[in-house]
């Protein structure tokens, strides 16, 4: 594959400038990067603090509120970070574009690795909180949900970022869409509240972020994913089938268009 070959022959450069990205992001503050730390820690224990005691959501099986959330939201929130900066990276490194010897198609992985820093840092965080409940996760399954996760992301993301590129309104079009993502994706509320509608309730399962949600949380609350119980392999089989599809589709979007980047940019 020719993408991945490129990948390679240019990762220290890609994950040099990666690491730059994410340092220049708040170049301007004093605390610097810690601010890519600090912003999505206090968002995230807000909303745990908000629907856990205010709105008394439950979670489902009686797991602890902050064991079940946080895992989940960690997850959305680098995935929606990833794909809203990758989606628009193309445009913010027109400079680079410009450039005929610069590998274009490494440009949207320079905003995935910058994006990784917060996302390690909230699994962290979701290890640490789950450890003070005494609950110990499978690091085995949290490691493949991040694989999972990434799949996707860089899937979606080489189609994102060529479609962005060349339309910019549909970078709008995609903040709206991760918005309503983030309300169908079981993150704050549970599956159990549509098991009685089952086309709803199939068509959220099949979603691949509810695959990626499910699985990490599964990670720190076994009953929860779908790598247990009786036909849930089938929602592991259709994540995998619709990230090729997607990647297949990004990949031949992103190789046809490259080539015009340069003269709408």
């Amino acid at each position: 594959m020719e993408f991945i070959k490129i990948l390679w022959k240019n990762r220290k450069l890609t994950w040099q400038l990666g690491k730059n990205d994410f340092k220049n992001r708040f170049a301007n503050t004093s605390l610097g990067a810690i601010w890519g730390f600090i912003q999505p820690f206090v968002f995230m224990v807000t909303y745990a603090i908000v629907f856990q005691f205010i709105l008394k959501t439950g979670s489902s099986n009686g797991a602890p509120y902050a064991v079940w959330f946080i895992p989940g939201m960690s997850a959305w929130m680098t995935i929606n970070d990833s794909v809203m900066q990758s989606s628009n990276s193309i445009r913010l490194y027109s400079y680079l574009v410009k450039k005929v010897v610069f590998p274009v198609d490494t440009i949207p992985m320079i905003s995935i690795i910058s994006s990784s820093f917060t996302g390690i840092f909230l699994f962290i965080i979701s290890i640490g909180i789950s450890l003070i409940y005494n609950i110990v996760p499978n690091f085995l399954v949290l490691i493949y949900g991040i694989i999972a996760m990434y799949a996707f992301i860089i899937a979606f993301t080489r189609l994102t970022s060529a479609i962005v590129t060349l339309v910019p309104d549909f970078g709008q079009l995609l903040t709206v869409a991760m918005q309503l993502f983030m309300w169908f994706t079981p993150i704050i509320w549970n599956l159990t509240m549509v098991s009685g509608h089952n086309v709803i309730s199939t068509v959220i399962k099949c979603m691949p972020f509810t695959y990626i949600v499910q699985t990490i949380r599964s990670a720190f609350l076994p009953n929860e994913g779908y790598l247990v119980g009786d036909n849930n392999w089938i929602y592991t089989v259709v994540f995998w089938v619709i990230t090729l599809i997607i990647f297949i589709w990004g990949n031949a979007t992103f190789k046809r268009n490259k080539k015009d980047f340069a003269d709408v940019l």
